[in-house]
């Protein structure tokens, strides 16, 4: 799979076979095809982990909660959860249990 969909109209993965990469002890992440307009991601977090910094958004992002509990900003966020960022918010999830989570970065034009 390339970073990019390289001029493709549809690209498909299955996200078991995406090398994860390591954001902090406990946090794996595994980029997903993008386009000039989104990015996804899959984030898998282990019990008791936190992002390691407060992520600043210059554009919106959303994710969806797949398994497992995503705490973010005092919020409890469990299975089929959908959460939205506008351009400009900030936060830093952290989960207690354990869980994973779909998201999309949406660019802005000219992003």
């Amino acid at each position: 799979m390339s970073e990019s969909m390289d001029g493709q109209l549809k690209n498909t993965v299955s996200v078991e076979d995406v090398t994860p990469v390591e954001i902090a002890p406990g946090i794996l992440r595994r980029p997903l095809p993008r386009t000039p307009h989104a990015a996804g991601w899959l984030i898998d977090f282990g019990p008791g982990t936190e992002w390691p910094e407060v992520d600043h958004h210059a554009t919106e992002e959303r994710y969806f909660v797949l398994s497992g509990e995503i705490i973010d900003g005092g919020d409890r966020h469990g299975p089929g959860s959908y959460v939205v960022f506008a351009p400009g918010s900030s936060h830093r999830p952290r989960s207690e249990t354990g869980g994973r989570m779909l998201g999309i970065t949406v660019f802005s034009s000219g992003s």
